[in-house]
Order: C-alpha cells, then sequence, then structure tokens
C-alpha cells in the first residue's frame, strides 16, 4: 500500500481554472456550484494525487467492512434487505450476495460505521467515507462504471460531505452545531454527499445534479445519543446515509426535482439543521482548488476518536514502564467538549454495557491501552469485544481514571483531538505524557506498512491473508481502469466460498 498525499492545494486540478469555471460564475446557487463541479469532474476526471488517496480510503473502508461482518447490526440489516428482496445489482459485504443498490449501499455503509474505524474530517468531527463510498460503490456496481469514475465521484461527493460539515461549524465557539445539538453530521451531511456521488455515476446533467442534491438535503437524519447512553442504531447511521443518497439519485434520475437553493435558504437544509450559526460560504470557497479530502484523519484504533489520543498516551507510559500495579490513579486531560462523549455518565463509562459502549469510553480506552496485548497498531478488536469490557482487571483500572478539561487540549479542539495524561504513582511521584497531533492525521500520517497492518488485521477475520491481500490489490488497480464490479465479483467468490 502506498502512502497517500496530504497536500490540500496546488493540485493539477486548480490549474484547470478558467474564468469561465463554473466557481467563477457568480449568480449560481451553492448548490448549482457544486452540482457544476460535479458534472465537470464526471467529464474531465481528477488528477492523480486525488484518486490515490480516495483508492486508499476505499481500501481503508473494504477493511472495516469486513471486520465488521460478525456484529449485530450488520447481521439485522442484512436479515431486513434481505426481506425487502428485488433484482440484485451490487454486491453485499456482508455476505456476497446481490442486492439492489440501495440496499447494498445500506448494508454496507452499515458495516463501515459498525466499529467505528473509519476515517474522520477536522474540524467538523464527520465520518465522509463511511455514507459516501457505500453509495458510490453500490451505483458503479449497478452501472458498470469504471474505477476511475468511481474514484472522482467518491472524491466530490466526500468533498461536499465535508463542506457541508463545515458550514455547520462555529468557529467562535469551537464546536460543530451539529452535534452541539445532539445530530450526527455524518449522517445528516453524509446523504447528500452520497447522492451527488451515486447522480455523477447515473450521469445526471448539473440540473439534475442539482435536485439529487435537494432532494437528498430532505432525507439526513441522525442523533448521536447512543454516544453517551449505549444502543446500536449509531452503527446504522451511515449504511442510511448511503441508502438515502442512493434513493435521492435514482429519484432525480426519474424526473424528481430539489429546490435549487436547498443549502442556503431560509427554509433550507442549513438553517434546518444549524440555525443562524452557519457560514454557507464554507461550501463554496475555493471548490475545485481547495480539497478537503486528503487531509482526511484515518484511525489507528477501532473506537471513538475522541479517545484516540488518550490511548497514544496510555501506550507511551507503557513503554515507559509504567504498569497498572504502580499506579494510584489516572487523570486523563482532554478537549472540554468532548468529556459529555467520553466521560458522562461516570458509571456508565467506568462499567461500559458492551464492547461496542466501551469504544466510546476515556476511562476503559485508557485501561485497554495499558492492559491489552497490542495487537494490530496497539489496541485493536479483541479489546472491543464484550467479554473485554467486562474484564475485572480492566474496569478495576478503567474505575482508577478520572476524566477532566484540559485547556490546552481545548484549545486545540476539533482541529486535533488532543489528550494529556497524567500517572500517579502508588510512590508519590506522577509521570506524564502529551499527545498534540493524532496519529493518522497530515501532521502524523499511518506509514504505509501501518496501513497494510489495519487492513490485513480487518480483512483476515473473514477472508485470510491471502484473499486480503487480493482485495487490496483490486482495489489499487481501480485507479489504472479497473471495476468495481470485478472487485465486487472477488469478494463475492471470497465470502462464499
Amino acid at each position: 500500500m502506498t502512502s497517500t498525499p496530504t497536500t490540500r492545494e496546488g493540485s493539477p486540478w486548480a490549474d484547470r481554472a478558467t474564468e469561465s469555471s463554473p466557481r467563477a460564475t457568480t449568480d449560481r446557487t451553492p448548490a448549482q456550484q457544486v452540482a457544476d463541479l460535479a458534472a465537470r469532474v464526471a467529464a474531465e476526471g481528477l488528477p492523480t494525487e486525488l484518486r490515490d488517496d480516495m483508492a486508499a480510503r476505499t481500501v481503508d473502508l473494504l477493511g472495516n467492512c469486513l471486520a465488521a461482518r460478525a456484529e449485530a447490526p450488520g447481521r439485522i440489516v442484512s436479515a431486513v434487505v434481505d426481506d425487502w428482496g428485488g433484482t440484485g445489482a451490487a454486491t453485499s459485504f456482508a455476505t456476497g450476495g446481490r442486492l439492489p443498490a440501495p440496499s447494498a449501499a445500506l448494508v454496507n455503509g452499515t458495516l463501515a460505521h459498525s466499529l467505528d474505524f473509519d476515517d474522520t474530517h477536522l474540524p467538523s468531527v464527520l465520518h465522509p467515507s463511511s455514507a459516501v463510498l457505500p453509495a458510490a460503490f453500490a451505483v458503479a456496481e449497478a452501472t458498470g462504471a469504471s474505477g476511475p469514475a468511481f474514484l472522482d465521484a467518491a472524491t466530490v461527493g466526500v468533498e461536499l460531505t465535508c463542506r457541508l460539515g463545515m458550514a455547520g461549524y462555529d468557529e467562535a465557539a469551537g464546536t460543530s452545531v451539529f452535534f452541539e445539538w445532539g445530530q450526527h453530521a455524518t449522517a445528516i451531511c453524509g446523504a447528500v454527499g452520497a447522492a451527488l456521488a451515486a447522480a455523477m455515476l447515473r450521469g445526471l446533467d448539473a440540473e439534475e445534479l442539482t435536485s439529487a442534491i435537494g432532494i437528498a438535503a430532505s432525507m439526513g437524519s441522525g442523533v448521536i445519543e447512543a454516544n453517551r447512553t449505549g444502543g446500536t442504531i449509531k452503527r446504522v447511521h451511515c449504511g442510511w446515509a448511503a441508502h438515502a443518497g442512493v434513493a435521492a439519485a435514482d429519484l432525480a434520475r426519474h424526473g424528481l426535482t430539489g429546490p435549487p437553493t436547498v443549502l442556503e435558504g431560509g427554509f433550507g437544509f442549513l438553517r434546518a439543521f444549524c440555525g443562524d450559526r452557519v457560514r454557507i460560504e464554507a461550501v463554496t470557497e475555493g471548490l475545485g482548488e481547495h480539497w478537503e479530502t486528503p487531509g482526511i484523519f484515518f484511525k489507528p484504533y477501532p473506537c471513538n476518536h475522541f479517545t484516540q489520543a488518550g490511548i497514544d498516551a496510555a501506550l507511551a507510559l507503557r513503554d515507559r514502564g509504567i504498569r497498572p500495579d504502580d499506579v494510584e490513579r489516572l487523570v486523563l486531560g482532554a478537549p472540554a467538549p468532548v468529556l459529555r462523549t467520553i466521560a458522562e455518565p461516570r458509571e456508565q463509562k467506568i462499567h461500559p454495557t458492551s464492547g461496542y459502549h466501551a469504544a466510546f469510553s476515556g476511562p476503559y480506552t485508557v485501561a485497554a491501552a495499558f492492559l491489552g496485548d497490542r495487537d494490530g497498531l496497539g489496541v485493536f478488536h479483541a479489546d472491543f469485544t464484550d467479554a473485554a469490557a467486562a474484564d475485572p482487571d480492566r474496569l478495576a483500572l478503567a474505575a482508577r481514571v478520572e476524566v477532566v478539561a484540559d485547556d490546552e487540549a481545548t484549545a486545540g479542539f476539533p482541529r486535533q483531538f488532543p489528550a494529556v495524561l497524567t500517572a500517579h504513582l502508588r510512590n508519590g511521584e506522577t509521570v506524564t505524557e502529551r499527545v498534540r497531533e493524532n496519529r493518522g492525521g497530515p501532521g502524523r500520517p499511518l506509514s504505509a506498512a501501518e496501513h497494510e497492518t489495519k487492513f490485513a488485521g480487518n480483512a483476515a477475520r473473514s477472508v485470510g491473508a491471502d484473499r486480503a491481500a487480493e482485495l487490496a490489490r483490486l482495489v489499487w488497480a481501480l485507479r489504472d481502469g479497473g471495476r468495481p464490479t470485478d472487485l465486487g465479483a472477488r469478494l463475492a467468490a471470497a465470502l462464499t466460498s
């Protein structure tokens, strides 16, 4: 696996700008400007470095999906779509069977987000690939699209998802308005990005692409109370966004229309979800010149992103020879806004109700980093089973972890999710580790070997090492003309043989 680009500006795509380009036109609504760009990308293609980046995200997503096949949400959603029936057009990553494109998008998007191992855009704090790529892949299979066309459509859909998230980011408050109001921006914005990608692959023109955006804006939904107190519904959010995106594109293809002012209008998408605290210019600033997609963070650990710097700090203390038996208590400093996710209610965070619930606990993830077997990139799936979450030693250590707001970490949020971990030892000493940048982002990118380790560990849960390597090669081949249909066929064979 090759490393992915992190440069966000100066791409060859920017060099193609002309006075007549869509972004130079001022009388087009934001949705129309995005649709104009999408139509142009569909006709002309994207530069190599953006396709490379999206291929890497596709490998990452496929691995996450394969790792999640045994989880209950994927099984439940698969049972539901089997009941629905329909003509098979795309591959289920859960079973290898053939499903209608909207159903495949629902199943595969659910798998992609089920383990909370999916990539994260900052500072919008959303997981764009898990909503957009399953929709794009399902439609690419259904239409027989080329690999480059799939990568281009996915890139534009992910870009729109990120930009919508940024339009709801309150710079002064340093927080996502979506998140502050308990809304899951991933699912809400992701439905619109998924629709745009699907509509591009259906060959829709700029007017129809605008309608796809306008239709999908009525379909996104998701609340994130499950982050705090449990439940498995959040794991379906990306699947439903992908499903809604495919449906919106199909409705636009058959003539349903959406309002061109859907994003900025008085009763439009952003006002409906974020009120007056919106920055509509985030949708169109530098559109086609500045790309958010290459700067999206890959996760090294299968748990909530707010916990990951704390894991890094715990692993560093462990490497320094600090043992759990040496520790009287641990103080985890984190950005103030994340405490309601990883620290509250405290009783549930130190006694998680399941392995998945444990993935949203600051105390538990610190304990797992100290006591786990250091599989994967340091903390891996074995640390988030129901049995691991009930392990007495882990729970005893988690109970000795106090999570507090840290001023420096808060100042860096949400462009980073920093953490500081201080071990108060029984001998009276204190030892501190501070992590200012998240692993997996542009400042601390995962190496090619680390990407391979993550994918291999994920995929091996379903298809074994040799077939995992073959599937990764087929994903990378999409850049050079390989087809999603070929990848889907090989994946189906691997899952059913």
